[in-house]
């Protein structure tokens, strides 16, 4: 029988878009259900927006991220683990792996590596709901000519992309909230406040590909989002639910 987990989400955009932002709903649970939330700070211990009672581990050791994911699984009270930002993990084997490597070629072979492991044993095997956020950038595609919005990373995993791992990923925005009135955004998970009408612009979630960002690697499987769901809050556990009831119902 196959390995995979049902609950892996990747949440990608362009800084200031609000992913770390669509973290807030696990920081407004009760504190115990809080404290079932490990958090994976790859990013210098940048502290959240938001005050939380996460289990946060600062990482300067890319391999730790195995030993958090094999030590979730005795932990019964563990529910989410959460890597801010797969970027900038990527980043961080780069500066102490890769390049204090004495074979900076194997370090590249042995870079790509540690990320399939990560995705195949770790993350396929997790029995709890995996999140990574991650940056995106605007690449060419030589090969067609064409800008497209995808995670960055170096070596030979950029070939295949990043996403191609994952079933689901949605992006983060930051839109105008104009265009937050067609049919594309008429549902229960959008809610514009009073304070988002007054600024003119929300943080959301794109679920779906548009005609407008048809160079986006925004995926999902058939059915997991109607077309009126193409927009939602940035809110995580709406994506959390909807997987949930799509895979276990």
């Amino acid at each position: 029988m196959s390995i995979i987990n049902d609950h892996l989400v990747l949440v990608s955009g362009k800084p200031a878009s609000g992913k770390s932002a669509s973290l807030l709903p696990l920081a407004q649970l009760t504190k115990s259900q809080q404290q079932g939330v490990i958090y994976l700070n790859c990013e210098s211990g940048k502290r959240l927006p938001f005050r939380n009672n996460f289990r946060e581990l600062t990482i300067t050791d890319p391999y730790t991220i195995y030993q958090a994911f094999e030590q979730a699984e005795s932990m019964p009270d563990i529910h989410t683990i959460v890597v801010d930002t797969l970027t900038f993990l990527m980043d961080i084997y780069e500066s102490t792996v890769v390049l204090t490597s004495a074979d900076t070629m194997k370090g590249w072979s042995n870079y790509a590596q540690y990320f399939k492991n990560l995705m195949a044993q770790y993350v396929a095997k997790s029995t709890k709901n995996v999140i990574f956020l991650a940056h995106t950038s605007n690449v060419l595609n030589e090969a067609e000519m064409i800008t497209e919005t995808c995670v960055q990373i170096k070596g030979s995993i950029m070939k295949k992309g990043i996403e191609s791992y994952f079933s689901n990923v949605v992006a983060s925005k930051k839109i105008i909230i104009s265009k937050l009135t067609d049919d594309l955004a008429k549902n229960s998970m959008l809610t514009i406040t009073e304070e988002e009408q007054m600024l003119g612009f929300k943080h959301i979630f794109q679920t779906r590909l548009t005609k407008d960002t048809v160079n986006e690697r925004i995926r999902s499987p058939i059915g997991l989002w109607a077309p009126n769901e193409t927009y939602i809050d940035n809110n995580i556990l709406y994506v959390i639910k909807r997987l949930t009831d799509f895979y276990c119902a």
